[in-house]
């Protein structure tokens, strides 16, 4: 969330496993801030100029992020091949994203990067929540619908943050998500068509609470942190019961339908072929090299017999040789 102190909140965590000796491997998602209290192994900006992306295809501010983040997603291939090398002698990964929901989250660059970081490694999402912004019933309704259609978007396991807890003390939050009773009667003071809006919500996300993984922090002075830890860890146990499981399946019958893409792509080929029609072909590599195979040496065979049908017959192409051949004896 913008403005929660999640960039403070990253750098804590970098120092917290400094401090015990658990190298970090640090990614700058965030293409518009001025800088950053820690030093990025990989930074966006050193590859995207996020006021040059605004003035050249005259964005504002989030679009100017958005486009950003598109144009680094288009070599993150490469970002993921440096995270793999380093995996292997960095315990912790982090990515600083940009805070604003709109402009990752939901948006193509944001999915892209998520789905491939959660296909390759064990991935927890974070959202962390300015704790000051949820002492009204009302914002804080507002915060747990952004947590609850992260949470589901994602499909990923999920941490909770409540920052800043040295300035307002978080355990009130902490009480509301566990008891919908105290939301209540906080609430119920509350006369207003968006109270009532909260109220409601409140009961439908209900058994989305219970569920939730929810730890209060600050970014400031440390507090917090070893619980925050065990529930990463919690829920990286989770994630290679479940959502691994999961995300394989998804990824298996992505790669089912786009096999039977291509392969309905090639039946309609030959159809054409035999009725003298033509189709354009996607340049998509064959995802099921036997089956293709088989279809294209099928195409091939069509091709050939179309183009011999337009030629002469094979006897009259030898007949044609052997004049030229007498004609060539004769000038000699």
């Amino acid at each position: 969330m913008a403005g929660s102190g999640k960039t403070s909140f990253v750098q804590r965590i970098h120092a917290h496993l400094h401090q015990k000796e658990r190298p970090t491997y640090l990614v700058n998602l965030d293409p518009a801030v001025y800088q950053v209290p820690f030093d990025p192994n990989i930074d966006i900006r050193d590859t995207v100029n996020y006021k040059e992306v605004m003035k050249q295809y005259g964005l504002g501010p989030n679009g100017g992020i958005v486009t950003s983040l598109n144009l680094f997603a288009t070599k993150f291939d490469q970002v993921m091949a440096l995270l793999e090398q380093r995996s292997q002698t960095h315990d912790y990964m982090i990515m600083d994203t940009p805070g604003q929901i709109e402009v990752f989250t939901w948006s193509a660059s944001g999915q892209i990067i998520t789905e491939t970081l959660a296909s390759t490694f064990p991935t927890v999402v974070a959202y962390v929540v300015d704790t000051a912004r949820c002492v009204s019933p009302v914002t804080f309704m507002s915060n747990m619908l952004y947590a609850c259609s992260i949470c589901y978007k994602t499909r990923l396991p999920f941490v909770l943050v409540f920052n800043k807890s040295d300035l307002v003390d978080a355990q009130f939050a902490l009480d509301w998500l566990k008891d919908y009773e105290s939301f209540n009667e906080a609430i119920a003071s509350e006369t207003t068509y968006i109270a009532t809006l909260a109220r409601s919500m409140g009961l439908v996300l209900e058994e989305f609470y219970t569920q939730l993984r929810a730890v209060a922090v600050s970014a400031f002075t440390g507090a917090g942190m070893d619980d925050f830890f065990e529930a990463v860890d919690a829920a990286v146990v989770e994630y290679n019961e479940e959502y691994k499981t999961m995300l394989q399946t998804l990824r298996q019958k992505r790669v089912e339908a786009e096999t039977s893409e291509r392969q309905a792509q090639l039946r309609r080929l030959a159809e054409d072929m035999q009725s003298g029609g033509h189709t354009i072909l996607n340049a998509r590599p064959p995802l099921d090299p036997s089956e293709d195979s088989r279809l294209e040496e099928e195409s091939g065979r069509i091709m050939a017999s179309f183009l011999r049908s337009q030629q002469l017959p094979h006897d009259d192409l030898d007949d044609d040789e052997e004049d030229d051949d007498d004609r060539h004896h004769r000038h000699r």
